[in-house]
């Protein structure tokens, strides 16, 4: 039975890493190929927020099928809508850019119903006890995608010269989604259990000390952190270095040193460390932002890069891992388990949504590169707010594992 258990946390790391790879490979330039065709930073903005709309709806309105029916397929279909996207984005071409809406929310809609249906499965397969190493590797996963992906991407863009590039890269990615769709049958189907609460994460939000409400305090700023830094930095990254193959080197380099820190944190992070690491981790964040006060170039843009790879485990392992170690504090808690997630990602997409207003706004106004770098310094310090909400329960936690 442990010896299955096993095989299927293997199987879901592997399909994790085959949409990570599909992602890196093309999202990594994606932004970059909108931007040449018009360069405006709140066009990108725009398509990150529909994105983020139809996230939060996908994980909402999915919620019902994947407690209550086959979660399976809607992974499935999730994978099979980002193959549809880039279909779409390889028939569009240069046009893509007069349909930022429809591109996004298609794109959402994809990340919707995966990662609803991913993180579900992800809880029933993992425990408190083992959780902080399965991170550890999905980050490791992540961090060696994000090595091949964006430089094998900046390579073809590179030797292809534009256009033809972008198209053979977004076909690649197309293959590697049913690559993943394929490998996702041998998983197992997961038994459905109780009716779907439309509305139970708002009413977890006004349960009187819920611990949800200050972890749901804690997701909205680091949603507001990823929100803008999800597109920015690629974006920063080509306009100063003028080369997608730059920017393939600066994700090899980061993601290289991010497989090394995710690696040491997945093997040595216990609870006991998490509010301490979370702290350091997300002052650390901010100070990486720094050099990009003196000058906003490629070499200050992958010190920060660097800086951001080493450091961000500290942050993002106690984050996940507390959240959903909520989810597992009782039976009650498991059997709200989709409720919860849908609850998580709610949060995110509205920390994302305000970060990205606060972008576009800002911008409006002035688009200097010294006012992005300050603005880049403000969100960047989200994280730090993360800790304050959260280090409570980080604590209590850290207390409980010292008791047993």
């Amino acid at each position: 039975m442990k010896d299955s258990a096993h095989k299927q946390e293997v199987l879901l790391l592997a399909v994790n890493g085959l949409c990570s790879l599909a992602s890196v490979l093309a999202g990594t330039f994606l932004n970059v190929y909108l931007w040449k065709n018009q360069q405006n930073f709140a066009m990108i903005g725009w398509f990150t927020v529909a994105q983020q709309i139809a996230v939060g709806l996908s994980f909402w309105l999915a919620g019902k099928w994947v407690k209550e029916h086959n979660k399976m397929n809607a992974l499935r279909l999730g994978l099979a809508v980002s193959g549809l996207f880039y279909l779409l984005v390889l028939w569009l071409g240069n046009r893509a850019v007069h349909y930022i809406w429809p591109l996004g929310l298609v794109l959402g809609i994809a990340i919707g119903l995966f990662w609803l249906a991913y993180n579900i499965v992800y809880f029933e397969i993992t425990d408190a006890g083992n959780r902080d190493f399965f991170n550890g590797w999905m980050g490791l996963l992540g961090s060696f995608t994000g090595i091949l992906g964006p430089w094998v991407s900046g390579w073809i863009i590179s030797a292809l010269h534009g256009e033809r590039g972008y198209r053979l890269v977004f076909l690649l990615s197309l293959s590697i989604y049913g690559i993943a769709v394929v490998l996702s049958f041998f998983l197992k189907k997961r038994k459905s259990e109780g009716a779907y609460l439309w509305m139970e994460p708002w009413r977890e939000l006004h349960r009187k000390g819920s611990a949800w409400r200050p972890a749901a305090a804690a997701l909205v700023f680091q949603g507001l952190r990823e929100g803008v830094f999800s597109f920015l930095i690629g974006l920063l990254v080509y306009i100063a270095a003028k080369q997608e193959s730059k920017l393939g080197q600066f994700a090899l380099i980061t993601s290289a040193v991010a497989l090394i820190s995710y690696w040491a944190a997945g093997k040595w992070f216990t609870p006991k460390l998490r509010s301490g690491g979370m702290l350091v981790g997300g002052i650390l964040l901010v100070a990486v932002i720094t050099p990009l006060l003196w000058n906003v170039s490629y070499g200050t843009l992958l010190i920060m890069g660097i800086g951001t790879s080493l450091f961000l485990p500290l942050y993002m392992l106690p984050m996940t891992s507390s959240v959903f170690d909520l989810m597992g504090e009782s039976k009650e808690s498991a059997g709200k388990r989709v409720e919860l997630v849908v609850l998580r990602e709610l949060c995110l997409m509205s920390g994302r949504m305000l970060g990205v207003f606060v972008f576009i706004a800002v911008l409006s106004v002035n688009d200097s590169p010294r006012v992005i770098t300050w603005l880049m310094l403000l969100l960047g310090a989200a994280p730090l707010g993360s800790w304050v909400t959260l280090h409570h329960l980080l604590k209590r936690k850290a207390d409980a594992s010292l008791s047993q």
